[in-house]
């Protein structure tokens, strides 16, 4: 009932704006000035190039309406094409990833726990809207059991120049397990602002987030899970390590970017003087009311040995301010240098100081004050698109980030692109410090910078599109399982931050192609991988793929237009890294293979008029394979279920 009030809420307004003015300025001067003479003009009609979202980084896309299976890929609780992740049981957990670095790198110290970050909306995918009318979509999608998902943007224009927008997306869902309720809201207000002769640009925007999961440890019996007995059936009846713990990551940012023109008139040679503001703060929270879980008719302590009896409540908080300021120059011929200082402050903090016996102190903060200056150069003429920048910390730590790029547009269908990046990364907070009530879990560290080199090439052309990646990393840091035997014989899991002094290289190539015969098409990915290191510690899946058959035609004089086809999702087998809900991150472990099984979908797909309709049997042959699908260990992959959603556009 809430998640329709503020479907309501949010749609409401159409009722009460109307605008009809451009979002281009000499549109708006030529053809949107109003008048108060009793004959009226005809109306303009908006075209789609006046319907824009514009990053951070100034890309820009267009509303894209069309259905294709490519919005089937992206019809997903994130909202994006997941290739790469791994969905676990219920929707609004978290995903392990089967393809190294596609969550990108930052030189910053990060507030970490990144298991739970997957739906924490960051600062650069926040979309600013610049749209000749009011614009509203609406997202809804059924979940696991007992629950919604759904996403409502609305967009509107008091003048071409003033932009404002208002979202909000929410999921509940149950799911099929014990403990295993999912509770996500993420609030978004953007404003989009440039005065009339573009001096002044201001993009804004506001974030209130909370992501909230019941959290059960996984199954404590996988053996019951595999047998496939009749009885496990119903998924509540298989044991878990918790019953009552659960996870909460909640957060609230207020970001500011701004331009201004120092000379009047705009010409072949301009300068700016720009402005970057980021307030954030976040907060993680673990809490389990029962300590010893009963597995096998046996008490077992998950995490060890714990400082109290009863009633767990780790709670790690975090703040930073981030500011750049930047004076950049502009020529038409000669491309754009920029050259800007940052200034980074963020403390990460508890509430006491913890003492052993062993002498050993964990601090309650650690904070932090990183300077920068850097230097950026930014290229595009004619089919040539390039960027070249440079940072580097001038206080005591030793941050800095080299990254360049180009990309040349051999035409409409064709392009070829080349990265390279050079960094020096600082380790996120929760591998220097962390506190906990469970003895084990506790730790302060002085970790060394991460040395990231990585080499990218992309291709897209009209008959395949190429990705290729090599990286390079030293002094990588992650989290170990350094669970003994005897512990784990006694159901035990202790997992801690490492850092591995060794080189790691990296390798990975994707080949996108889809083949298209009359109506019917086949659409593939492969994602081949291979990693070069002394120890297991960077591990993946050596070959990803994603196959999907389908079938597209229109229907009732072209008004229906509709898509099914059957999806085939594999990887093959390999030791996936495991999931610690008490410390939010998955940690390397060498005991437990998973993968080397199909998963397959059968979807349809309709469109009628700005109206998409899925409906998808998710992992239908799980009806008559094994039991042999996890997302991680002790962690079961989705069983079949029949989910319906739509997405639905309107237009003022």
């Amino acid at each position: 009932m809430r998640i329709f009030f503020s479907l309501f809420f949010l749609a409401f307004p159409i009722l009460l704006f109307s605008q009809v003015n451009s979002a281009k300025e000499i549109d708006y001067n030529s053809k949107y000035n109003a008048t108060d003479s009793i004959k009226k003009k005809k109306a303009p009609v908006a075209t789609i190039d006046m319907y824009q979202f514009i990053s951070v980084d100034r890309d820009t896309t267009y509303i894209d309406t069309t259905q294709s299976i490519k919005k089937e890929y992206s019809h997903n609780y994130l909202r994006k094409d997941i290739f790469g992740l791994l969905r676990f049981t219920n929707v609004g957990q978290t995903y392990n990833t089967l393809q190294y670095g596609i969550n990108g790198f930052s030189p910053y110290p990060e507030f970490g726990f990144t298991a739970k970050q997957f739906d924490y909306i960051k600062a650069n995918e926040i979309k600013y809207a610049n749209v000749a009318t009011p614009v509203t979509e609406l997202y809804f999608k059924t979940t696991i059991q007992r629950g919604q998902s759904a996403d409502s943007y609305f967009t509107l224009n008091t003048s071409p120049r003033l932009n404002f927008s208002i979202a909000y997306r929410a999921l509940r869902s149950e799911g099929r397990y014990i403990n295993q309720e999912s509770r996500t809201g993420n609030f978004r207000f953007t404003t989009s602002y440039n005065t009339k002769d573009g001096r002044y640009v201001a993009n804004t925007h506001y974030t209130g987030q909370k992501i909230q999961n019941e959290e059960n440890g996984g199954i404590s019996s996988v053996s019951d899970f595999e047998n496939g007995e009749t009885a496990f059936d119903n998924r509540a009846r298989l044991g878990v390590y918790f019953e009552d713990a659960m996870s909460l990551l909640k957060g609230n940012r207020i970001f500011v970017d701004q331009a201004f023109r120092v000379n009047r008139k705009k010409d072949a040679n301009n300068l700016y003087v720009t402005e970057q503001f980021n307030y954030e703060n976040i907060h993680f929270n673990y809490t389990q009311k029962t300590i010893a879980s009963s597995v096998a008719g046996k008490q077992v302590y998950r995490y060890g040995e714990s400082f109290v009896t009863s009633g767990i409540n780790d709670e790690t908080k975090y703040n930073k301010m981030y500011n750049k300021l930047g004076l950049m120059y502009e020529n038409t011929t000669l491309g754009t240098f920029t050259f800007f200082v940052d200034d980074f402050r963020s403390n990460y903090y508890y509430n006491k100081i913890l003492y052993f016996s062993n002498n050993v102190v964990i601090p309650n903060l650690l904070s932090q004050n990183i300077n920068t200056v850097s230097g950026q150069y930014n290229y595009r003429k004619d089919k040539w698109n390039g960027k070249f920048l440079y940072s580097k910390s001038v206080t005591d730590q030793n941050l800095s980030n080299l990254d360049a790029s180009a990309q040349y547009d051999i035409n409409d269908e064709n392009q070829i692109s080349f990265r390279y990046q050079n960094m020096n990364k600082l380790p996120n907070n929760n591998y220097n410090l962390y506190q906990s009530s469970y003895k084990a879990y506790n730790w302060s560290n002085d970790f060394q910078n991460e040395k990231i080199n990585a080499i990218s090439v992309n291709a897209t052309t009209k008959w395949v599109s190429l990705s290729l990646q090599l990286n390079s990393i030293k002094d990588h840091l992650y989290f170990a399982d350094i669970t003994t035997a005897i512990e784990r014989n006694e159901g035990k899991q202790i997992v801690t931050p490492a850092q591995y002094g060794n080189v790691i290289n990296y390798a990975s190539l994707k080949v996108a192609r889809e083949f298209v015969f009359g109506k019917w098409a086949l659409d593939n990915t492969l994602l081949f991988q291979k990693v070069e290191q002394s120890n297991s510690i960077l591990n993946v899946p050596e070959f990803v793929t994603r196959n999907t058959l389908y079938v597209s035609d229109y229907f009732f004089k072209k008004k229906l237009y509709l898509q099914t086809g059957i999806e085939l999702n594999y990887f093959t087998s390999y030791y996936s890294d495991g999931y610690n809900p008490l410390v939010g991150e998955f940690f390397v472990q060498d005991k437990v293979k998973i993968g080397n099984y199909p998963n397959l979908d059968f979807f349809i797909n309709t469109r009628i008029q700005r109206t998409r309709i899925y409906l998808k049997a998710e992992h239908f042959n799980s009806l008559f394979s094994k039991n042999n699908y996890f997302s991680a260990p002790d962690y079961p992959y989705r069983d079949f279920l029949i989910r319906f959603g739509l997405v639905w556009n309107f237009f003022n």
